[in-house]
């Protein structure tokens, strides 16, 4: 009598699929997280260096992340200053930004996290270039 071969789905086949599987979605959701960070080119700011001397800082272009905490001023002609809080290697910083006139359409509310394109002023000012909600 002849034997058949087993066609039966081997359980180590359906395990090893199922973690390909796991693996690929998961990579896929890393890199579009990744890829949906419209500033990730840009560097961020170091706070240390920034609040030891600014002034060395002038004219370069950061990266700021962190949550509104206060409205400072409100300059209708100008633009608006923002206190903005940081949490950068374990530590908090408080960093003020100003946001001129050309984002007064966005609605900044207090608690609200936000990505911020920044560039450090002649007078060590940081200037948003660009926000967006993080």
């Amino acid at each position: 009598m002849v034997r058949r071969a087993s066609s039966r789905t081997k359980p180590w086949w359906v395990a090893a699929f199922a973690a390909a599987a796991i693996a690929a979605i998961g990579a896929g959701y890393a890199l579009f997280g990744y890829l949906q960070d419209p500033f990730r080119t840009v560097q961020p700011i170091d706070f240390a260096a920034y609040l030891d001397n600014a002034q060395s800082m002038r004219g370069n272009v950061y990266r700021v992340e962190g949550s509104i905490q206060h409205a400072l001023a409100w300059v209708p002609t100008q633009g608006r200053l923002i206190s903005v809080q940081v949490d950068q290697s374990g530590s908090r910083h408080f960093a003020a930004l100003w946001v001129p006139t050309g984002f007064n359409h966005v609605n900044v509310q207090k608690n609200q996290r936000y990505r911020f394109k920044v560039e450090v002023m002649d007078n060590g000012v940081l200037k948003v270039l660009d926000m967006g909600k993080s």
